[in-house]
């Protein structure tokens, strides 16, 4: 049993050291301040903030209307940076004007997209795929640390039966090791599971104080939200679309389920955990929904979102579509898709 008991305490300091360096590293990084709004925006509420902070700044100035029942106008399709752009190429492709259409294509833009991988690479979030990984690590060594308390209590029983006079109960050896295993695995999986760095909050924390006398609304909405919209139509129309991909309730009237990729700074009050889409470079980006626009997808058609890239194919009508639901690379002329790091890609020849 001091054989077995040495193994207990051996797996369990591995099974820690592991978890611990695991946390450490995925979220560390080199840091460095916010850039920009959109970067605020990503931190405080994910792809959804970054759009909705884009609307916001479009409809404040008058390039853009938004009317009931949730239709989009463009009044002046004139972009300052690639997400606008990216909400003008989106409206133009898709078929119709609803909001909460648009507002999903935007989202899975690769104008969005590589914000949060500029942001991932700094260390200021982390990518949902690294964090699954490192919540399925937690997760297995606490059911591991779980399980282990039965078979001590088997071996305990088979020690007390099995050796002659007093013996000090096998349970008891390794229950430390043992709980140490799964308190740490519970830790770092509540740790692991915010998807905003504890640098990407001090960020930005910063950026908001430096920036807390600007009353811009594309401004206000990134680092407050959709509850610090000075125009109470527009907060009210966006926050409708945002509830349309929001998480589905149980069928038993139960509560919300949360939504996946939560962000920890986000305001669940007024973006209702909105869907958060956020490709991260090796997961596609799937279609917006209810014709929304194109998908973007490894499939056989349409494109792919990739690294922050959008690779064209060949779409069902002959065009090439880029990045996610609505925007469109395709036309009789050469246009092109802007993103956040300046990666496009274009189509220079005529749809079919």
């Amino acid at each position: 049993m001091n054989v077995l008991t040495t193994l207990f305490y051996l797996a369990g300091a591995a099974g820690i050291t592991l978890l611990i360096v695991r946390v450490a590293r995925t979220r560390g990084g080199t840091g460095g301040p916010v850039h920009d709004r959109y970067e605020a925006a990503f931190l405080n509420g994910g792809p959804a903030r970054v759009v909705d902070s884009a609307l916001a700044a479009l409809q404040s100035d008058g390039r853009l209307a938004v009317g009931g029942p949730g239709i989009v106008a463009v009044v002046r399709p004139v972009a300052h940076d690639p997400v606008e752009r990216a909400v003008l190429q989106a409206h133009a492709a898709a078929p119709h004007g609803a909001l909460h259409h648009l507002r999903m294509a935007v989202m899975r833009h690769p104008a969005v997209q590589e914000i949060g991988e500029g942001l991932a690479a700094r260390g200021l979030v982390v990518d949902p795929a690294t964090r699954r990984t490192t919540l399925r690590w937690c997760a297995g060594i606490g059911l591991t640390a779980l399980a282990m308390f039965p078979v001590s209590a088997v071996l305990t029983a088979v020690d007390l039966a099995t050796t002659a006079g007093p013996s000090f109960p096998f349970l008891l050896k390794v229950a430390p090791a043992v709980l140490a295993a799964g308190v740490t695995a519970l830790v770092c999986g509540t740790i692991a599971a915010r998807q905003v760095t504890p640098a990407g909050r001090n960020a930005v924390f910063a950026y908001g104080r430096a920036h807390a006398h600007l009353a811009d609304a594309g401004l206000l909405v990134a680092l407050h939200g959709l509850r610090a919209l000075p125009d109470p139509v527009l907060r009210e129309q966006l926050v409708a679309a945002a509830r349309v991909y929001g998480p589905p309730r149980r069928r038993g009237g139960g509560s919300r389920r949360p939504a996946p990729h939560r962000y920890a700074t986000s305001d669940a009050g007024d973006d209702f955990a909105a869907a958060v889409v956020w490709c991260a470079g090796t997961s596609a980006c799937g279609g917006g929904g209810g014709g929304g626009g194109s998908s973007c997808s490894g499939g056989g058609s349409g494109s792919a979102c990739s690294s922050g890239s959008c690779s064209s194919g060949s779409s069902s009508g002959g065009g090439s579509s880029c990045g996610g639901g609505g925007s469109s690379c395709s036309g009789s002329s050469s246009s092109s898709c802007s993103s956040s790091s300046g990666s496009s890609c274009s189509s220079s020849s005529s749809s079919s």
